[in-house]
């Protein structure tokens, strides 16, 4: 007989036309109650099937073996439920264990554990239901993508992962040799002899794919990329990853404010096809939440329930500011005239998180979106803007989307088009970059247009909709300082 998966045998069209028929159903126990009912579930769904079994007709050896998270095979009849919580149940006809697991030793067991502990135990964290809630809905986000830009008429780009160039220009990236690092092959000047590398030159693992995309945006007019990338900054905080997924558009003729337009809609679209397709994994994320915070200080718990708020993102505008308007109103703030912030606020510094997370949740209580910061912390390839009355300095058409309790998002730019600018720009880096980015060059000398494009941190849009607190749990292997496990 061909094995159900749950999901499909707690549909309301499979149960109509298999009611009182004999179905097959594979999985792991959640629980057995009094020897008599099973919580089964096979990962296709949030919810569990019961297993009723009538112990008198099962051998009692074989009823030992089945324990928290053993996994079972059942065929049985389908009938509808005589308890609550549940439209329909399997009686037990036949009963297999595939896979004992030993109650005493298993690293899991059926009560509440700490995050920090299911991360030592990362290769079995999925199976408990907080986690098989959060990568379903992973998974559910990275298809929303894919679909969202298809329908939209983009063009799906793989680009390098292996790469020679910074498209940062912070330098913190994992170099990538062949060579023996314990006997380095040296120039007659004592320096590395890159030719002996595999490539023949330094490279690295790459920060983004952007650079590569703007070849394919000024060639096809829209793509995206969605690749993993790589930084090696040595962070610690709940918000940061050295290896994490990146999704990042790039569209010929588009300003920054097209750029905005794209970002909301990308992201509203995400949020909706999690709230319209995964309602039972985000009804559970929710209640979690309101569990953890129940005995927390009110001032510290979130204004709203984690569907709600997604709700409350999709059904409103996103705020749009100035980086000189947020500093404005930043200096302006209680927090800030009582001394709460940690970190400066003045013109020419970048947001802190604290800044961030105040603009959101406290000032305008909604997603917001920064552009025009000042053009000296900002990457080479922003456009530089015309001066303004009342901003201290020169700024770029750089954007920053805002979201509560993580900060930022999304960041992006509309491309700096003009050759003569990039180059300038390219040149205040030194050689080495000019070396590195002749052919980026020679994309504006050669049918150059405007353009624009962003980044999409995967990680991050993901903690958002599930509400989890450390993005370390919502990648299923995470790689930070001093962390390469499994």
């Amino acid at each position: 007989m061909k094995r159900t998966e749950i999901a499909t045998v707690l549909t309301s069209e499979f149960q109509k036309e298999n009611i009182d028929q004999t179905i097959l159903v594979k999985g792991w126990v959640r629980a057995f109650r009094a020897n008599r009912f099973i919580a089964l579930n096979d990962g296709s769904c949030f919810n569990n099937i019961q297993v009723v079994v009538d112990f008198e007709n099962f051998d009692e050896e074989l009823l030992k073996q089945v324990s928290f998270h053993s996994c079972i095979s059942v065929t049985g009849k389908l009938v509808e439920s005589q308890g609550a919580g549940q439209s329909v149940e399997i009686l037990a006809e036949q009963l297999e264990v595939l896979g004992a697991s030993n109650p005493e030793e298993y690293h899991l067991q059926p009560k509440r554990q700490t995050m920090e502990y299911l991360r030592e135990k990362a290769h079995f964290r999925m199976r408990t239901n907080t986690f098989s809630a959060v990568f379903r809905i992973r998974h559910a986000v990275a298809f929303a993508i894919h679909e969202y830009f298809h329908k939209n008429g983009y063009y799906y780009m793989h680009t390098p992962i292996i790469t020679g160039s910074d498209a940062e220009g912070a330098g913190e990236m994992f170099q990538v040799t062949t060579l023996d690092i314990n006997n380095l092959p040296k120039t007659e000047d004592g320096k590395v002899d890159w030719k002996e590398d595999f490539f023949e030159k330094p490279t690295n693992l790459t920060v983004s794919g952007q650079l590569q995309g703007e070849i394919a945006a000024l060639a096809l007019g829209k793509i995206y990329t969605f690749g993993p990338t790589f930084r090696a900054e040595n962070s610690h905080t709940p918000r940061h990853l050295a290896e994490f997924w990146m999704i990042e558009p790039e569209v010929a003729f588009n300003d920054i404010h097209d750029n905005m337009d794209l970002a909301e809609d990308f992201v509203k679209y995400l949020i909706n096809y999690i709230l319209e397709n995964y309602p039972d994994d985000l009804n559970f994320l929710d209640q979690r939440i309101q569990n953890e915070e129940k005995n927390m200080p009110k001032e510290k718990r979130r204004p709203m329930g984690l569907v709600e708020q997604l709700k409350f993102v999709v059904e409103n505008d996103f705020e749009r500011i100035t980086y000189t308007q947020a500093i404005n109103i930043l200096r302006n703030s209680k927090p800030y005239k009582k001394g709460r912030f940690e970190f400066p606020v003045e013109w020419g510094k970048d947001l802190q998180a604290e800044h961030e997370r105040f603009l959101v949740e406290k000032k305008f209580k909604k997603p917001v979106i920064v552009r025009g910061y000042p053009k000296a912390f900002k990457a080479f390839y922003m456009r530089e803007n015309d001066p303004e009355e009342n901003v201290p300095g020169p700024t770029v058409a750089a954007m920053d989307v805002l979201f509560p309790y993580i900060g930022e998002v999304i960041g992006g730019s509309q491309r700096e088009e003009r050759a003569d600018r990039l180059k300038e720009r390219i040149a205040e880096m030194g050689e080495h970059a000019v070396h590195e980015l002749w052919w980026y060059e020679e994309l504006r000398k050669f049918g150059g247009c405007p353009h624009a494009g962003f980044g999409l941190g995967f990680e991050r849009i993901v903690q958002f909709i599930t509400g989890m607190s450390n993005i370390r749990d919502v990648i299923a292997f995470p790689r930070t300082p001093g962390n390469a496990e499994f």
